[in-house]
């Protein structure tokens, strides 16, 4: 993979919180580069916890279903190969983030890879959006939905399409040329005061034969 590709990752859960017990049940990661997708991986995960009727609900995720998949450290090693040094986005990270933590640490494995949030850059990028939730912002900007919600790898697309028109806006609104994964840590870091000096000084770090190429 290019040092630009970046893994989106998406979970579903019997909950909110590993720490209060929860466990996960589903996962799915797309590679993108340059805001194509070019690799995929999902599975459903046995960790030998009961699913919740309303979880059932919501995902369509059943304990059948989950009883019939591989173990969870099994699922999770697969993860951590494919990702491997990768940085990784998710909408919503804080949430993500903990479980790849947790189910990782389950695993006996580490997790050194940093999180950029979708959530966090669409509130810097989008203010006037209506809202800041996956299937709102894939509405807005007339995304495709790419399977049922509240799936992992549907969910990992979208949040994949909208990772791909954050950094079009960047290069294109903004002046970004390139917006990476660091760039993307630095924005959603930023306070709205911060962004016009932000997007400042990265214009003004582009070189200038490319500068004068766009113009």
């Amino acid at each position: 993979m290019s040092s630009s590709a970046i893994a989106v990752i998406d979970f579903e859960t019997t909950g909110i919180s590993p720490s209060l017990g929860d466990r996960a049940t589903e996962v799915a990661i797309v590679i993108t580069e340059q805001g194509r997708v070019v690799d995929r991986f999902q599975s459903l995960m046995n960790a030998g916890v009961h699913i919740p009727a309303f979880i059932t609900q919501l995902t369509g995720i059943t304990n059948h279903m989950v009883a019939c998949a591989p173990a969870a450290d099994t699922v999770m090693g697969d993860a951590a190969r494919f990702v491997g040094t990768m940085p990784m986005v998710a909408h919503n990270a804080s949430f993500d983030r903990r479980f790849w933590m947790a189910e990782l640490a389950l695993a006996g494995l580490q997790a050194p890879q940093a999180f950029a949030c979708t959530v966090l850059l669409s509130r810097r990028l989008y203010p006037q959006a209506p809202s800041h939730k996956l299937g709102v912002l894939v509405d807005l900007f007339s995304l495709p939905r790419t399977g049922q919600a509240h799936r992992a790898l549907a969910d990992a697309e979208m949040a994949a399409g909208l990772l791909g028109r954050i950094q079009h806006d960047l290069r294109t609104q903004h002046g970004v040329a390139r917006p990476d994964h660091s760039v993307l840590m630095d924005l959603q870091r930023c306070s709205r005061q911060q962004l016009p000096r932000f997007f400042n000084a990265r214009r003004t770090a582009v070189p200038e034969a490319l500068s004068s190429s766009a113009s």
